[in-house]
């Protein structure tokens, strides 16, 4: 398929639409709840979003180059989101629903998967714990990562659908984590950092601002800074779903990038704390998020009239 300009900025204007509506939700919340805005940490957010949008203006307008424009667009719209998706995860804990740790973790031991079993191999390879380690942790500079190089390979539409995926399926991640909150691992076991050989990248210092949230003592809402919550699904497990699958055509980089992430997928039980039913269900979600993503983007394009733009590029 082909890409055009007026596709691309109908996509953009959904992709805008729906962080608009989070953004919305996390300033509305303080005039409705106990919760109040950090307004420290949406500065610098604010600040990046605002200059990226105002240099995709000037390549806009100015300097034609849809490849810059789609990389500094994308950048825009990342840090935006994610400077909302943060305090709305804080919103969903506060639901304090029951825990589901034990249906959880029932659910692992009915397909026979067994957490301290995969922890006792990760513990026997400590080199490999390392590695694990730095793979998990990749998460955030892959994010910026895929953004430019799809922007930059002008491989445009294609970019436009992984950022409305990337945004789906966290929305989608939080509204369950809200209905289906879980402690993970950590707090159901009752495990502590110096009892392991190994030290997982996620451990259970984020159990303080949970429980905090879901019984009221915390009513922060922060965007820099905000710690990472959620359990069950586990984002990071349906991230690396879409990242394997986001550089997919640049030849160059889709193999390298296919392994990065499903080796990072099977990081996230340790690694992340979680069980694996988290791991499978982050998965289904993002896989479900990309199908209709690319609908909403193919749509976008087929909507526009058939005379191509001038800043027609190939959709590889």
């Amino acid at each position: 398929m082909q890409w055009h300009a007026t596709g691309l900025r109908r996509s953009d204007r959904i992709i805008w639409s729906v962080i608009a509506v989070a953004a919305v939700i996390v300033f509305f919340t303080p005039l409705v709840s106990r919760f109040h805005l950090v307004w420290s940490s949406f500065l610098g957010p604010g600040t990046a979003t605002a200059v990226f949008l105002a240099a995709q203006y000037f390549y806009q307008r100015h300097r034609t180059d849809p490849r810059l424009v789609a990389g500094l667009g994308g950048t825009a719209q990342l840090i935006a989101f994610a400077a909302v998706a943060a305090p709305l995860s804080y919103i969903a804990a506060s639901v304090n629903l029951p825990l589901d740790d034990r249906l959880l973790d029932g659910l692992d031991r009915a397909m026979g998967l067994d957490w301290f079993a995969w922890l006792d191999w990760t513990n026997a390879h400590a080199s490999v714990h390392a590695a694990f380690w730095l793979i998990y942790y990749s998460l955030l500079p892959q994010t910026a990562i895929i953004v430019l190089v799809l922007a930059f390979s002008g491989h445009l539409g294609w970019l436009r659908a992984y950022m409305l995926a990337f945004i789906a399926t966290t929305l989608v991640t939080i509204a369950v984590f809200a209905l289906v909150p879980s402690e993970g691992v950590w707090g159901l076991l009752h495990l502590h950092a110096t009892n392991m050989q190994i030290l997982p990248a996620v451990h259970g210092d984020y159990l303080a601002t949970l429980r905090g949230l879901r019984e009221g003592t915390s009513r922060s809402l922060i965007a820099t800074g905000a710690e990472g919550i959620i359990n069950f699904p586990s984002l990071h497990a349906a991230l690396g779903l879409l990242f394997a699958l986001a550089l997919w055509p640049v030849r160059v980089l889709r193999w390298v990038w296919l392994v990065l992430n499903v080796t990072m997928i099977f990081t996230v039980p340790v690694e992340g704390g979680h069980y694996f039913v988290d791991v499978f269900a982050g998965i289904a979600i993002a896989a479900a998020s990309l199908v209709v993503a690319h609908a909403i983007v193919r749509r976008a394009h087929a909507a526009t009239p058939a005379v191509i733009e001038a800043a027609l590029v190939p959709g590889r």
